[in-house]
């Protein structure tokens, strides 16, 4: 069993300048936490596979193609592959979120030989 202390992890700056830091990389699935400040977003993009937002901490607004929602914590939003997306915080409070995609999509996700 491998335990994943998220709260222990390093955070690293994304393309869109948001702080994020990744979980899990592996050929399934890929999972970052992205923690964007009020008011920061992640502007509307197309990825070639399925995505699931679970949204940990806060408030903000997901838009998935033509459809807008407030969302907080607990929250779980659906973004089928090729449809464009976004995020965007509250103005008043952190948002953070995992971000999985499935499968995952980084080219250097590495297949663990003991799986």
């Amino acid at each position: 069993m491998e335990i994943i202390k998220v709260n222990e992890l390093p955070y690293m700056q994304t393309g869109w300048g948001i702080k994020g830091r990744p979980i899990v990389d592996m050929p399934e699935i890929g999972i970052i936490n992205l923690v964007l400040e009020p008011g920061e977003q992640v502007p509307s993009h197309k990825t070639p596979v399925d995505v699931l937002f679970q949204v940990i901490e806060g408030e903000g607004t997901i838009t998935v193609g033509d459809e807008s929602a407030v969302v907080s914590s607990g929250d779980i939003i659906v973004s089928p592959a090729q449809i464009p997306h976004n995020l965007e915080a509250s103005q008043r409070c952190l948002f953070s979120v995992y971000v999985m995609k499935i499968p995952n999509t980084k080219k250097n996700a590495v297949k663990d030989p003991n799986a």
